[in-house]
């Protein structure tokens, strides 16, 4: 599927537009064709020699340009630059299973906003997530099966709204980030591509 997605211009920047093809499970080699022509890293290492060969150094900081940090879940379907509008450089994406706010989470946003400059914060959960309605006897059944305990929480949830409101309170609360005041949460629709802001009263 090519679709094309027109991006803003910024001051140092002309406004381009950027074909791109989408790429579906269903459309990638059976698993017998990936046995043959090698794993599906080997896939990715041979796309990331293509991708070098037309490479040039940006000469980008290390610092977002748009000083801000998106937490979200790690959900194949959230192509969170082009829902966002944003480019290469624009942010620092922190993600995993839920888009959780953990400790990790909390290390790397401090790590973004004290030595990176980030000062906004937009937390992003999406309909459909695989840990709504999960509960911590997946945790029970791993230790039943490995004979060992995980030492992290799974963090489903029933109500995705109020995981968002939760997760903004973490923030907002932590004594180790700098700026707070600028702290949003939203829903992710996949069916339609559309973000739900969620109020955090």
């Amino acid at each position: 599927m090519t679709f094309f997605v027109p991006s803003h211009s910024r001051p140092g920047r002309s406004a381009t537009t950027t074909v791109m093809t989408m790429t579906t499970s269903a459309s990638l080699p059976s698993e017998d064709a990936i046995a043959v022509d090698g794993t599906v890293t080997d896939r990715l290492v041979e796309a990331n020699a293509r991708y070098a060969a037309a490479f040039t150094d940006p000469g980008m900081d290390a610092r977002p340009v748009l000083q801000v940090a998106v937490v979200a879940c790690m959900d194949a379907r959230l192509d969170l630059h082009a829902a966002l509008g944003l480019e290469l450089g624009d942010c620092h994406t922190v993600r995993n299973a839920g888009g959780v706010v953990t400790d990790d989470v909390i290390r790397s946003l401090t790590i973004s906003q004290r030595a990176l400059g980030t000062r906004s914060v937009v937390l992003i959960h999406h309909s459909g997530c695989g840990l709504e309605g999960l509960s911590e006897d997946f945790r029970h059944d791993l230790e039943m099966e490995v004979g060992q305990r995980p030492t992290w929480a799974v963090e489903g949830f029933r109500d995705v709204d109020q995981d968002v409101r939760q997760s903004i309170q973490k923030v907002r609360t932590s004594p180790f980030l700098l700026h707070t005041d600028d702290v949003r949460g939203f829903v992710f629709d996949v069916k339609s591509g559309l973000l739900r802001e969620i109020d955090p009263a």
